[in-house]
């Protein structure tokens, strides 16, 4: 019982214990209530465990003979706390799958706690933000010089009611890049730019991805901005978030939005994810205007959160880890992501 992972009854969770089964796994399996747990693990034979996050005594019974907490419920500016308390106190390494920029920057502060209980603390061990941040790490290799770094990403094949729901908490907030070091709040669609991500120009827009934190500690570049690629209409309507967010943030207009989502499926079918793809680009810029750019191509981003979130567990298990809060690069080196099946990288 040396892998616990929660939150299994979400669809990127399902996932998850799928490859985890399929890698030779015994997780135990856990989340708030006991009944869905098991539904979940009755086909793979694992042990379950059940714990609300606000109940601190069954949460140090479901940490009893764990080695490693795979963190999968959101949205995680939500979760993360209770989790990662949990996991100081009982020397349990943690690990989860967000792309919450707050999350990063909170937990990033409290790296000295985890080093002092002897764990590793890592958060976004998915496509929230394996691949960037290895994109990252590869191109301050490339360009050591540089003081300037740039990422984007196009996800092809459909976006799960979690990630949904996330998104629909934050409209209406303000943007995030890094300038000098420092996270500077910026408007929504702050800045665009036209990006060739392997399949032509598309319009990039800046927004607060979990790279804005995790590119800085990965290379030490001070300025970083992040871009989505997106529809001119889906610019428009950014844009427009700047004026309406009071409204966006309503109760009101949070639940209507969260009704519509939690009625539609629960994520890409399996179909959508074997013709989807991950496709991030990136570019640093040296003072003297030297610039490399690189890009790479993966698996759907469901596909490879499964994957890379249990090949970390795996490693961490096997005794791969650092004390302390680590990103993906810091901890297992720019070239981690070229070990899931189909990732290609090209430099420029």
């Amino acid at each position: 019982m040396s892998l616990l992972i929660y939150g299994v009854t979400g669809y990127t969770g399902q996932l998850i214990v799928q490859r985890a089964f399929d890698a030779g796994l015994q997780p135990v399996l856990a989340g708030r209530d006991a009944g869905t747990v098991q539904s979940v693990a009755k086909p793979f034979g694992f042990a379950t465990r059940a714990a609300a996050l606000n109940d601190t005594r069954a949460m140090d019974a479901m940490m009893r003979d764990v080695q490693v907490v795979l963190h999968c419920a959101g949205p995680f500016s939500h979760t993360y706390r209770p989790m990662f308390d949990a996991c100081v106190r009982h020397r349990v390494h943690y690990l989860d799958i967000t792309g919450e920029l707050p999350v990063f920057e909170a937990l990033a502060s409290r790296s000295s706690e985890a080093a002092e209980a002897g764990i590793m603390c890592m958060p976004g061990t998915g496509f929230d933000v394996v691949p960037s941040d290895c994109l990252a790490a590869h191109l301050h290799a490339r360009l050591p010089s540089a003081t300037s770094l740039s990422l984007g990403f196009r996800a092809l094949g459909g976006v799960s009611r979690g990630t949904a729901l996330t998104m629909i908490e934050n409209l209406g907030k303000p943007g995030c890049i890094r300038e000098g070091g420092k996270l500077i709040p910026v408007p929504p669609a702050y800045h665009t730019r036209r990006i060739d991500f392997g399949d032509g120009e598309k319009l990039g827009v800046t927004i607060p991805w979990g790279d804005v934190s995790t590119a800085y500690h990965s290379t030490g570049i001070g300025d970083v901005r992040v871009y989505m690629s997106v529809h001119p209409k889906q610019l428009a309507m950014l844009k427009r978030s700047r004026y309406v967010g009071w409204l966006l943030r309503t109760g009101f207009m949070q639940n209507r939005l969260s009704a519509k989502v939690r009625a539609a499926p629960a994520g890409p079918s399996a179909k959508a994810r074997a013709a989807g793809a991950s496709l991030l680009w990136g570019e640093a810029t040296a003072p003297d205007g030297t610039t490399v750019t690189s890009r790479l191509r993966g698996p759907e981003g469901y596909t490879l959160t499964a994957d890379t979130s249990v090949r970390i567990a795996q490693r961490v298990l096997g005794g791969q880890f650092t004390p302390g809060f680590m990103t993906p690069s810091q901890a297992y080196g720019a070239d981690f992501i070229l070990e899931t099946p189909g990732v290609e990288r090209t430099d420029f």
